[in-house]
Formats: C-alpha cells, structure tokens, sequence
C-alpha cells in the first residue's frame, strides 16, 4: 500500500490500496467489480444495487465518492478505449479516462449509463416496456 501511495506519478498501482480506501469512505458499500484507468490515476467501482463510484488520485491525496444518479455526463473520445466524464456534484473529479482496453471503457460507460437514469426513471420505463 505504501508504494501505490507514495507512487512518482500519483498513479494506484494496487487495486488493495483502492478497495481500502474506498471501503473507509463507503463502509456500508460491497464491491463488486473494478476497473482502474491505464494511468492507475482513477478506479470505477461497481458496487452492490447497480450504483457505482470513483477513487480518483491528486498527486498525494484521494478523492472517493459516489456517482449519483442523473449526476453524471459523459462523451466519447477519439480514442476507443476511453471516455470524457463530467461529474456535475464533484468538478475536480472531470476528466478524460482513458482503460487498457476497450471493453473496459464500454463496461464502465455501461456502469455510468445504467447510473444515469434515475430509480423513478427505470421504473416508469419498466412499465412502459
């Protein structure tokens, strides 16, 4: 944990170190999957209930939250394996996230995409259907 802290480059070279981290900010969360950036500079967790979150690095601090519903927009890149994301509670999370490959940033993108609709949105969609 202490190398993926003190990292040069900022970067979570220990997926260990992300689940701590997040776990201490979000206890009552389960994990369920995780998909860090190739920089290692930010991980997207999918967590229980279909919610999802962020732990993104600032040189030598963390920043973890919760990506509410609705609150979130993202945009394509030129480069396939990665997306722009616009986070509307937390701006100092914004950036391009650019994966290893490109089903990772198509799992990811689908995390967000299913996070970006409401509860009351899904449910009148479910009975539309």
């Amino acid at each position: 944990m202490a190398r993926s802290r003190d990292h040069d480059d900022g970067g979570m070279e220990d997926l260990g170190f992300a689940i701590l981290h997040f776990g201490k900010a979000f206890p009552n969360e389960a994990i369920r999957e995780l998909h860090p950036t190739a920089d290692g500079k930010a991980v997207f967790l999918r967590l229980h209930d279909d919610k999802t979150g962020i732990m993104r690095s600032h040189s030598r601090h963390y920043s973890c939250h919760l990506i509410e519903p609705g609150r979130v927009r993202v945009n394509a890149l030129p480069d396939s394996k990665g997306f722009s994301a616009e986070f509307l509670d937390v701006p100092d999370s914004n950036g391009d996230f650019i994966f290893k490959t490109e089903a990772d940033a198509a799992e990811v993108s689908l995390w967000l995409l299913g996070n970006y609709l409401a509860a009351a949105d899904k449910d009148v969609a479910g009975r539309s259907a």
